[in-house]
């Protein structure tokens, strides 16, 4: 088949950079443009050193829409909107849009959300994907299996690590290394905007489900990976509960659940989600992890639009994890 011909638009932070990365040695895909505004005519290698060697493109500030087949919209949340508004694009043209302006479902818009442990077989038909959050697609990969066998009888009690990198790329005082290093925080208690897209899924599996998901999301004094400790009440055994997750992702080409106690390196570089179960008194505990720039933004964002062009969806995404 001819290589699916792709465009970038706010190609300089990075979930672009790590879209790039991915996309530079897809064996399906060829890079058209990659607009930013702030960087045209600059070589996209000197923004994002790690592809030295591997592409002489340099950034534009054009829009060729004609000229393409999928569209990777890595822009600020709310700018993709503005972008959708102020833009007609061709009718053949995809979208996988990375911000959170379109995971919400509304009457407003035909964006499907883009999370292929829920919606693989919608995604494959879709023309707009809303691409998940990364707290909210390791948060959700822990939830679905019990959601799924309607198992959510309680509040779920939920703390997650996430990696600088998640702050983005413009540096802020909570971001900063100097702050960052040998230092930990929690922000957005309660209320982090990803309860929206969690709960709507585990809804969506679990119609019933009322209860809160209590979430502590915290600042991690590293640059990657997100690290998820759930637990919630439940009745089974943890036999039985191993065995309703390992037949949940059975088919999942990135989700694994493991009988091991896994750690973060073991994701981090990877489009892998690790899942890991334990059974404490009448509580569950699920710990999840992903690489918060991979599965939880661009290598999901490549997973989906492989889905949507007809390709095995792990094309362009056999990634090894750093170990060391």
């Amino acid at each position: 088949m001819s290589k699916i011909k792709a465009g970038v638009i706010g190609g300089a932070g990075y979930t672009a950079g790590e879209l790039l990365r991915i996309l530079v040695n897809h064996p399906q895909v060829e890079i058209v443009f990659v607009n930013s505004s702030s960087n045209a005519g600059n070589s996209i290698a000197d923004v994002h050193s790690g592809l030295i060697g591997e592409t002489d493109l340099l950034f534009t500030d054009q829009l060729p829409f004609d000229k393409v087949d999928v569209l990777f919209l890595c822009s600020a949340h709310g700018d993709s909107k503005k972008f959708m508004e102020s833009n007609e694009l061709p009718s053949h043209v995809k979208i996988v849009d990375l911000s959170t302006d379109y995971r919400a479902k509304s009457p407003g818009h035909d964006f499907v959300y883009g999370l292929p442990e829920l919606n693989k077989d919608t995604i494959k038909n879709a023309d707009k994907i809303a691409n998940p959050g990364c707290f909210a697609t390791a948060i959700q990969l822990a939830l679905f299996p019990l959601a799924s066998k309607g198992l959510l009888i309680d509040e779920v009690h939920v703390n997650a690590i996430t990696g600088s990198t998640g702050a983005g790329v413009k540096p802020s005082s909570t971001s900063h290394f100097s702050w960052r290093n040998n230092n930990i925080s929690i922000y957005k208690a309660f209320g982090h905007q990803h309860l929206q897209e969690i709960t709507q899924s585990v809804c969506q599996l679990q119609p019933e489900f009322i209860k809160e998901i209590n979430f502590i999301p915290v600042r991690g004094n590293f640059a990657r990976g997100i690290y998820v400790t759930t637990y919630t009440r439940c009745d089974l055994d943890i036999e039985e509960i191993k065995e309703i997750y390992k037949t949940y992702y059975k088919d999942a080409a990135f989700t694994f659940v493991t009988d091991k106690n896994p750690d973060m390196k073991q994701v981090v570089n990877t489009n892998k989600a690790i899942v890991y179960l334990e059974k404490h008194g009448n509580k569950v505990l699920i710990v999840s992890m992903i690489d918060n720039l991979l599965k939880g933004a661009s290598g999901q964002a490549v997973q989906n639009m492989n889905l949507m062009f007809g390709l095995d969806e792990k094309v362009g995404l056999n990634l090894k994890s750093i170990g060391f």
